[in-house]
C-alpha cells in the first residue's frame, strides 16, 4: 500500500513520452491479471501480455506484434524479459525478491540478472520493487551499486490517517501456540484468531487465512518448548524420513533415530508438523456453519483462467474467507479484507536451506500487507511455536532492518551470499546406490583437484542427499561449492551427463 505501482506507472508514462517502451514483470501468474488491469486503465490499447499461461498461438501472435512496436508496455512473468520490445527504456521487476524469477530447469536463468544485463546492453533503466528486498539486493543498494529509494508509509485512501496523509500499517498480534496447547486448545485456530474471524464475519468483512506450504516435508518439533531437532554438526534442521524411520541432515548426511522425548525439556509431546489447505477449509466450515470459502493454491488453480475467477469472486464478495498458500501473499489488493490469519509461521522456517528464514520473513510481511488496504483498517494474527525467532519477530514488527541485521550476521559467519558465491551440483539416478556412488566419486575428484591446485578458499559441502531425496522417481544427491570464485574449482573437473549445475542457486536444500 505504499504506492509502488503508481511509481511504476509514472515511470512508464515518462518513458513512453520520450518515445521509448517498457517491460513489467510480476513473479507469479496469479498476480498478472490484476497487474494487467491496472496498467491497461492507465495505458489503454498499449499493453501486451506475455506469459506461460497463453496458448502457443497467442504467444506467437503477441511476440510478432511486440516486435513490430505495437505496444508501449509488455507485462508478464519471468519469461517476459525476453520479449522483443524495441526501443526499450524501462524494465520494472515487481517483488524482485521472489524466487520464482529463477528458473529451476535449464536454462537456469534469473530474470532479475537477465534484466540487469539487458538494461546494460540497451541503456534502459531497471526498477527493482519490493517491500522485503532480497538480502543480496539490499546489500548492493547499501553499497551503492544500486540506488536505494524508500517509501516508508502507506498511502491514505480514506482510512484514518496517521500523519501527512499516510495510513498506518495493520496491527499484528503474535500467538504462542505452545500456550494454546497448555491451556487446552487443540484447534488449528487459536482463541484470538477464532474471535477475530467471528468479529469480521459479523461485520460483513472478509478474512484471509494463509498457510505456508514451502515446508511440506515433516519437521520434528517439541510442542511444549518449541525445540526443533537439528543436526549436531551443521545446525540445520533434521528432516523426518518416514520410510526409513530416521531423521536426516540434508547438508552433511548425518542421521539419527527420532527421539522418544525432547532432548531440551524431556517432554514426550513430539509432533511431526504438517497441515493442508483442504483441512483448513473443512475446519472453518465446521466451526462457522454457513461460511462461504474459497481456496487459492496450486490444486485449485490448475485450470486455465482459475486465478482470475478466484480473484474476481473474492473481490465481488462471493466468499467471506479465502484460504491459500503463497499465491495469496503478494501484490493483491482486497479492500474489504480486515483480518489475515497466519496458521503456522513455523512451517518452512526450519527447512534445510539458508534461505528459509528470509523466505518466511518475506512471506509473513507480504501476507500481512493484504489487510488494512481499505478504509476499514486491518489486523494480522500470526500463530507460531517460535514467537521469538528473529524472522517471525521482525516480520510481526514489519521491521526489515532488524531482520536484515540478524540475517547478514548469520550469513557472514557461515560465508553465505552476499559474502560468498555458491554453485550447486545435483545428480539424479533411478538407482539409489548408483546415485550415491556417482556423487561421492565427483566429490572425491573435486577434493583432489582442490588439493592439487591450492584453491583452499573454496569449500566443498557434501555430497549429501538433496531435498527432497527422491523426485519424480529419481534419487537426488548434491554437492555445494562455496567461495569467492567457486567456478575456478569447477572448471578443473569434468561434470559428466546426469549432473545439473546451478550457479547462484535460490535453494541449496
Amino acid at each position: 500500500g505504499s504506492g509502488k505501482t503508481e511509481v511504476y506507472l509514472r515511470a512508464l508514462a515518462h518513458t513512453m513520452s520520450r518515445g521509448k517502451r517498457g517491460i513489467v514483470m510480476a513473479p507469479e501468474l496469479s498476480l498478472t491479471p490484476q497487474t494487467i488491469e491496472r496498467f491497461s486503465r492507465r495505458f489503454p490499447g498499449q499493453v501486451a501480455v506475455q506469459h506461460s499461461g497463453l496458448s502457443a498461438g497467442e504467444r506467437f501472435d503477441q511476440w510478432w506484434r511486440i516486435k513490430g512496436g505495437e505496444y508501449g508496455v509488455t507485462i508478464g512473468a519471468r519469461s517476459a524479459v525476453f520479449a522483443p520490445q524495441p526501443d526499450l527504456g524501462l524494465i520494472v521487476i515487481d517483488e524482485e525478491h521472489e524466487p520464482t524469477y529463477k528458473q529451476d530447469d535449464a536454462p537456469r536463468y534469473h530474470a532479475r540478472d537477465a534484466a540487469l544485463k539487458l538494461a546494460e546492453l540497451t541503456g534502459a533503466v531497471v526498477i527493482l520493487g519490493t517491500a522485503t528486498p532480497d538480502v543480496v539486493t539490499y546489500t548492493r543498494a547499501l553499497n551503492g551499486r544500486y540506488r536505494l529509494i524508500e517509501l516508508p508509509d502507506r498511502i491514505s485512501t480514506g482510512a484514518a490517517p496517521r500523519t501527512n496523509g499516510a495510513r498506518s500499517m495493520p496491527s499484528v498480534e503474535v500467538v504462542d501456540l505452545r500456550r494454546e496447547l497448555e491451556e487446552g486448545n487443540r484447534s488449528i485456530f487459536s482463541r484470538a484468531l477464532s474471535r477475530g474471524i467471528e468479529r469480521a464475519l459479523g461485520a460483513g468483512e472478509q478474512v484471509i487465512l494463509y498457510l505456508n506450504r514451502r515446508g511440506s516435508g515433516s519437521m520434528v518439533q517439541c510442542r511444549d518448548c518449541g525445540h526443533v531437532m537439528r543436526c549436531s554438526r551443521c545446525d540445520f534442521t533434521l528432516t523426518h524420513h518416514a520410510q526409513a524411520g530416521k531423521l536426516l541432515c540434508h547438508r552433511c548426511n548425518h542421521r539419527r533415530n527420532p527421539p522418544a522425548q525432547c532432548p531440551n525439556c524431556r517432554s514426550r509431546q513430539i509432533r511431526y508438523l504438517g497441515l493442508g489447505t483442504q483441512r483448513v477449509v473443512e475446519e472453518l466450515e465446521k466451526e462457522y456453519p454457513g461460511i462461504t470459502t474459497l481456496r487459492w493454491d496450486r490444486d485449485a488453480t490448475s485450470a486455465r483462467g482459475s486465478h482470475e475467477r478466484i480473484m474476481e469472486a473474492f473481490l465481488g464478495g462471493e466468499a467471506q474467507a479465502l484460504v491459500g498458500t503463497q499465491m495469496i501473499a503478494k501484490g493483491l489488493h482486497f479492500p474489504n479484507v480486515t483480518l489475515v490469519g497466519v496458521l503456522c509461521a513455523d512451517i518452512g522456517l526450519f527447512l534445510p536451506d539458508f534461505h528459509a528464514g528470509e523466505r518466511v520473513f518475506q512471506l509473513l510481511c507480504q501476507v500481512s500487507g493484504r489487510t488494512g488496504r481499505g478504509p476499514l483498517g486491518g489486523h494480522v494474527i500470526v500463530q507460531t511455536y517460535s514467537p521469538h525467532h528473529y524472522a517471525v519477530a521482525s516480520a510481526s514488527a514489519q521491521d526489515y532492518r532488524a531482520f536484515y541485521d540478524r540475517e547478514t550476521a548469520y550469513r557472514r559467519e557461515q560465508e553465505l551470499p552476499p559474502y560468498a558465491r555458491l554453485i550447486r551440483l545435483v545428480y539424479t539416478d533411478v538407482v539409489q546406490d548408483a546415485c550415491q556412488r556417482e556423487a561421492e566419486r565427483l566429490g572425491d575428484e573435486l577434493k583432489r583437484q582442490r588439493a592439487a591446485s591450492g584453491l583452499t578458499d573454496t569449500d566443498i559441502l557434501g555430497p549429501a542427499p538433496a531435498y527432497p531425496p527422491r523426485l519424480r522417481g529419481r534419487y537426488r544427491w548434491h554437492i555445494v561449492l562455496r567461495g569467492q570464485n567457486p567456478r575456478s574449482l569447477l572448471d578443473r573437473v569434468q561434470t559428466p551427463q546426469g549432473w545439473a549445475v546451478d550457479v547462484d542457486p535460490m535453494s541449496v536444500a
